[in-house]
């Protein structure tokens, strides 16, 4: 399987216009036609009209924004916890993965990847019974999270520093149709949206010689079934499911397969009932086959039209996403079910600006492709410095990053010196300057020894700069409300 680049992402809505057109517009096997005749799946309403030429390229715009994170998030998890031959395979589910080293140019299932916290990774499948997650002690200075995320990329909880506190403990993550009294000595239950459910462990690293202190931390975190907890016999094992393999080729294919297949592991909130309908009327929906080859050369230009025009949209909102301040993109794009209340287009720009995103008031993501006065970043035309005046470093409870991508891929940059990111922990290496400023020097040569120690280097071309701002201030100076703040983030300056 190859990585889940942004490129890649950006191939689902554009599958292959010149295929052959089958004849015959209105056929009696065709499925837009054959809608009319079926019961829709219990999920939805019933009896929905098959759709018009516009109202299909609608329908498949809306269908694609809806479903991207969803398939995204399939893509991740078959590489992460299914495909053994994948190249990123880390663990199966219900087994927690932990690696004490950062992420770097060489890890390409994710994009935008945090390089500051080490992982683990714990894939859970909910369906025979709960699973329960246990942390250990972590003293107060080490900012960590147990940051969970279901199969709709909805953030539906959080462990750690900020919410639950340094202390070691036990809580329970049930999914969607789990029926059952808390057991004792379980600190707090989360329930997940989906049958299967992420949950990314990040634990703060120092300097490149704490990699052993995150190793002790990473020790404690545990993962085991409600009844082993218990020590109560296993229910029965959740039947086997047959992963459908995923790669450019089968995707280009056709998309809405696959998110047919993973909209069958969690029933639809109230606010997707109308969204759900709609994808009905076209043949999409749980357990179905959405046979694209067999659609009517009309329906099938409108599917294809659709879905380059959802994707376009997506990238659109992505560009302009959140509130430009100083030439960063300065808003929030990820948060729970309620927090998108069924604004598909927002949970998508979540997802491809950066999927497994935190809450804003775990972590703020300021984003850029631009300096201070607009013009797109690029290092082989210029060299760049950002800035922070005295006193007005990033303003946090944890500790804060920017982080340097390739501004096509997304992905971490190979450098000579092997530096991914600057950091708050970086602070007593780096220099300051005579009136308590620190500057940056972002280029894709070194700006000298003297300066190497404030050296973020970027790729040979476009970039794409984000700041991670762990556990922001809620208090002067902050960036909160988020676009109004009273802390804002300094422009990324062009060299002249």
């Amino acid at each position: 399987m190859k990585s889940i680049s942004r490129p890649f992402l950006h191939t689902l809505a554009l599958c292959a216009v010149t295929a052959t057109l089958i004849a015959g517009c209105g056929k009696k096997d065709e499925p837009v036609v054959q809608v009319e005749k079926k019961e829709v799946t219990k999920d939805v309403v019933k009896s929905v009209a098959a759709p018009t030429i516009e109202q299909t390229k609608a329908i498949a715009e809306e269908g694609f924004i809806y479903g991207l994170p969803l398939v995204m998030n399939y893509a991740v998890m078959n590489a992460f916890a299914v495909n053994r031959d994948s190249g990123q395979f880390k663990a199966p589910f219900n087994q927690i993965h932990c690696e004490a080293n950062v992420f770097t140019h060489e890890n390409t299932a994710v994009v935008t990847p945090n390089s500051d916290t080490p992982y683990c990774l714990l894939w859970v499948d909910l369906r025979a019974e709960p699973m329960v997650v246990s942390v250990p002690a972590v003293p107060k200075s080490r900012y960590y999270s147990l940051h969970l995320c279901d199969g709709n990329t909805f953030n539906y909880g959080f462990i750690g520093t900020r919410t639950t506190g340094p202390e070691a403990g036990d809580f329970l993550i049930v999914g969607p149709d789990w029926k059952g009294e808390t057991p004792a000595g379980i600190k707090k239950v989360f329930r997940s949206s989906t049958q299967q459910s992420i949950v990314i462990f990040r634990t703060q690293l120092f300097s490149p010689a704490d990699l052993p202190g995150v190793a002790k931390v990473q020790a404690g975190y545990k993962a085991q079934p409600l009844s082993a907890f218990l020590k109560q016999p296993p229910p029965a094992a959740a039947p086997a499911i047959d992963f459908p393999k995923i790669d450019d080729a089968m995707l280009k294919a056709n998309f809405f397969d696959y998110l047919n297949f993973v909209l069958a592991f969690g029933p639809p909130g109230p606010e997707e009932n109308e969204i759900r309908a709609k994808l009905a009327s076209i043949g999409v929906g749980p357990g179905r086959t959405f046979d694209f080859k067999d659609l009517s050369p009309e329906h099938k230009a409108a599917v294809l039209q659709g879905m380059k025009d959802g994707d376009a949209k997506v990238d659109h909102a992505v560009a302009n996403f959140g509130k430009n301040i100083n030439g960063w993109n300065v808003g929030s794009a990820q948060g729970d079910r309620s927090y998108f209340d069924g604004n598909w287009l927002l949970r998508a720009v979540g997802a491809r600006a950066g999927i497994y995103g935190l809450d804003a008031v775990e972590a703020t993501y300021p984003m850029t492709r631009v300096d201070a006065a607009g013009e797109p970043l690029d290092s082989s035309k210029h060299t760049y410095t950002l800035t922070f005046a005295p006193g007005k470093l990033p303003p946090v409870n944890a500790f804060w990053s920017i982080t340097m991508y390739d501004g096509t891929s997304q992905l971490l940059v190979k450098n000579a010196i092997g530096r991914y990111l600057i950091n708050s922990p970086m602070l007593p290496g780096m220099k300051k300057n005579k009136d308590g400023s620190l500057t940056l020097y972002i280029q894709k040569d070194s700006p000298g020894k003297a300066k190497e120690s404030n050296w973020l280097p970027s790729p040979n071309g476009p970039m794409f700069v984000v700041m991670r701002l762990y556990w922001p201030t809620e208090t002067p100076p902050s960036i909160f409300p988020l676009g109004e703040g009273t802390w804002p983030p300094p422009g990324i300056i062009a060299s002249k």
